[in-house]
């Protein structure tokens, strides 16, 4: 992820064009979303008329691997699949009380979450319009339920601002807007050559920069009521004699931009943050299991792969059962659909031509840690009225994530309390021991939240580099590796295709493990076609 610009380094002009940017997309990014290009999908692959008899092996028992055995089993191919896990889904995984994690290095995390919580320590969002994901979903049964994301309540939090306390986003971006609009506004009115073409269509942008950042009719932005119903008042509306609101009065602009909490702002701009997303009811694996429904007799669980051999009429696949270790099986078919991450193929025995080797060579995968912290009671909405959503913060943890369901119940709540992706925190967390990783994750929430030590009841914190079946969170595919080898990467190999979020555009997404898988099998569907 690029970092941003250091604030303190930019001209006066470059710093009005970027608050106007920031502005202009964070007031309208939401709407112009309706005419954003979404993904690629134009429905399952309708695939027939495979040849009888032809086996298809499919390595890894994931979303890719699934679709794939899924829609090549349609098509009338003999297909199998060898799962590394006991379980099906691979990244796309939920735990619950009573599960067990094991990472490289020893280190085992029992998971103690109450009967009902869970904690999605993969993918835990579906953007709206990731319509092949969706399209699965539906067809199989999966129940959606909204994912809270976007919350005006939500807390910003700098160690470096407002004397290191939090500020709610909706006083923070409210000031921000406000701000902004009055500049902008004045800039308008200065008639600056080139600006405005007309005296109407200046006057409309400025009717429009008083109505968008609450201004007051001389277009400034001050403590009042038209800023107070954005930003909040200090004291709230209430009933009888003494119910006026008391309006509260705006941070000082200079607070506003040392802050830099405008970059998070920027955060809800991104196409793949735009609301509306989805959540599965029950979890996230609610949709690895509604997969795995319809081809879990295809798949070997507990299935190591050793080694992938092909020659002119077929391919070898050599692997271990760990439930039995030593157990080494070997298994024959025409044709391999691989979706096992780049991170672990990388290290394998695999026979293929030297610019597929050096293509799954090419790509590093991203660290990433997400913590899950289980609390007695869901103080965040008792105490502070935040039904969902995300509060950002620059301490290392970067974020806190509310469940998106389940509100204003009783009892032991889970929240993700903490998520670093990419970043040198990752890496740092990742060196910790589980304990550590949750003792420094609370740490920070303390200065969030007051009280979250006292009201903690158990957590889970899983560092995906230390994950023995993946090695890291996703592909991370630089600018130059895709133009070298991307298209090598998709190709057919002989006998084998690779699939997964790595051979897409889309990696680190459920959606790039759908487009890719669709496109293999349909690529070597019609290659096995011709060649018959």
């Amino acid at each position: 992820m690029a970092s941003s610009e250091d604030f303190r380094g930019t001209t006066r002009r470059r710093t009005l064009a970027g608050m106007g940017m920031s502005a202009f997309g964070a007031a309208f990014g939401r709407t112009m979303s309706a005419g954003a290009r979404t993904t690629d999908f134009r429905g399952e692959p309708g695939l027939s008329g495979g040849r009888s008899g032809t086996k298809i092996l499919v390595l890894g028992g994931g979303l890719a691997g699934m679709l794939s055995a899924f829609e090549l089993r349609k098509a009338g191919y003999q297909v199998r699949i060898l799962e590394f896990q006991n379980r099906p889904g691979g990244r796309n995984i939920s735990l619950r009380g009573g599960d067990t994690l094991h990472e490289l290095g020893g280190a085992t995390q029992n998971v103690s979450f109450a009967a009902g919580n869970y904690f999605n320590p993969g993918p835990w969002r579906i953007p709206y319009h990731h319509q092949g994901i969706l399209h699965y979903c539906r067809a199989f049964g999966v129940q959606l339920e909204p994912f809270v994301q976007f919350n005006q309540n939500a807390w910003l939090h700098s160690s470096k601002a407002f004397g290191g306390r939090p500020v709610r986003y909706r006083e923070y971006a409210s000031d921000f807007y406000g701000y902004t609009a009055e500049t902008l506004a004045k800039a308008a009115d200065l008639r600056t050559e080139g600006l405005f073409d007309t005296d109407p269509e200046r006057s409309q942008f400025r009717a429009a920069m008083t109505e968008w950042g609450g201004l007051t009719p001389s277009g400034e932005y001050v403590k009042g009521e038209r800023s107070s119903f954005r930003r909040g008042f200090s004291r709230p509306q209430g009933g009888g004699p003494d119910g006026a609101p008391v309006p509260s009065a705006p941070y000082a602009k200079s607070e506003i931009l040392d802050a830099q909490l405008w970059k998070n702002i920027a955060f809800f701009n991104d196409l793949e943050m735009q609301e509306t997303l989805f959540q599965p009811v029950g979890g996230m694996d609610q949709i690895g299991r509604a997969f795995y429904r319809r081809t879990g007799d295809l798949m070997t669980l507990n299935a190591m792969v050793k080694a992938v051999h092909q020659g002119e009429k077929g391919v070898t696949v050599i692997y271990e059962d760990t439930s039995h270790p030593g157990n080494i099986q070997s298994v024959d078919a025409d044709y391999c659909v691989c979706t096992i991450p780049l991170s672990i193929l990388s290290q394998l025995d695999i026979q293929v031509s030297a610019p597929m080797r050096a293509a799954i060579s090419a790509v590093p995968y991203l660290s990433s840690v997400k913590i899950g912290l289980e609390f007695r009671r869901r103080f965040w909405e008792e105490d502070d009225q935040i039904y969902g959503g995300i509060t950002f913060t620059d301490q290392p943890i970067t974020q806190i994530s509310y469940p998106a369901g389940g509100f204003l119940s009783p009892g032991p709540a889970v929240l993700l309390g903490g998520y670093m992706f990419d970043e040198p925190a990752a890496y740092d967390f990742a060196g910790m021991t589980p304990a550590e990783r949750i003792e420094n994750a609370l740490a920070q929430g303390e200065r969030i939240h007051t009280g979250y030590r006292k009201e903690y009841r158990g957590g889970v914190a899983v560092a995906w580099s230390r994950m023995p079946w993946t090695l890291g969170c996703c592909a991370l595919w630089s600018q130059e590796a895709r133009a070298a080898h991307y298209r090598t990467l998709c190709g057919i190999d002989n006998r084998i295709i690779l699939a997964g979020e790595h051979v897409s555009w889309f990696c680190g997404w459920q959606e790039g493990a759908i487009l890719s898988a669709a496109d293999a099998v349909t690529r070597l569907h019609r290659r096995i076609v011709q060649s018959g």
